[in-house]
């Protein structure tokens, strides 16, 4: 009965979702009058004047999106890589090398996850101003990767207790060092972990706001989640609500394909990965 009762509420939720994504590629492909009198019905007008793709032309030529596009491909891929590589070594470290308090740090990394982002917001804004980094995209390429590690070490640290330690103690008695082994034998065997924290973190800060609301002044510097919150207040003052719709499918959507295309090759990694 818990079992009956838990998939149907998987499904629900897995149906409520996908309603909710019909209904945002649908509407932002409609005019005003059809998102309201039409909500979950097919766009028309658009597409018989022969111009479809008018909500989305508009929304990345008002919103600049081309360039804030750019600016956060560029932004996101870095912040993720590196986040990977400062969190792969000190999960390893955490979880091989018995480090004194390893178990104490991993909980405080725990903790240091649950703290509100708008309690540090103004700490962190008179940090930054310091030295000199806010209206920066470096200031806010730090702020990503120093908020991103916590949790990022914390899950890698509990995949790598999963991995297998008699390839590591094989290779230890062969001669290699520490870091050839955690390179050579560790790396490759945790790549569904790492290709899984990379993906989260890609997906959590293409969708970040907050801060780059807060440090980001200058058009320029735009993120596309920081030029949708521009845009938001210029299109519903001009009533384009298709075009602000198309606006935020060009914010979601790139992620979800992402998520798509790689799902089967983290599943697949996280679950096999060990026996490579």
């Amino acid at each position: 009965m818990l079992r009956l009762t838990g998939r149907t509420a998987v499904w629900l939720f897995t149906a409520l979702n996908v309603l909710l994504l019909y209904w945002l590629v649908a509407a932002s492909f409609k005019t005003p009058l059809e998102i309201f009198r039409d909500p979950f019905g097919l766009p028309y007008t658009w597409f018989a004047r022969g111009n479809p793709f008018r909500n989305y032309l508009y929304a990345w030529n008002q919103a600049e999106f081309g360039h804030a596009f750019m600016v956060t491909v560029v932004l996101v891929a870095a912040a993720s890589a590196s986040i990977v590589l400062v969190s792969a070594p000190a999960a390893y470290a955490l979880s091989r090398f018995g480090v004194r308090g390893s178990g104490a740090l991993t909980g405080f990394l725990a903790i240091g996850m649950g703290v509100p982002m708008q309690t540090v917001i103004i700490p962190l804004f008179v940090g930054l101003a310091a030295f000199g980094l806010t209206n920066s995209l470096f200031g806010l390429y730090v702020l990503y990767v120093a908020l991103s590690v916590p949790f990022t070490v914390f899950l890698l640290t509990g995949f790598f207790r999963t991995l297998p330690e008699e390839t590591e103690e094989a290779a230890a008695l062969d001669g290699a060092s520490p870091l050839r082994t955690f390179v050579s034998i560790t790396l490759p065997l945790a790549r569904g972990g790492m290709v899984t924290a990379l993906i989260l973190n890609a997906i959590g800060l293409w969708n970040e706001t907050l801060l780059a609301i807060v440090f980001i002044q200058e058009n320029s510097g735009f993120t596309l989640a920081r030029a949708l919150f521009t845009f938001y207040g210029a299109a519903t003052y001009q009533s384009e609500y298709g075009g602000l719709i198309a606006g935020v499918a060009i914010v979601v959507l790139p992620m979800l394909a992402l998520y798509l295309l790689l799902a089967r090759r983290i599943i697949t990694g996280l679950t096999l990965g060990a026996g490579k």
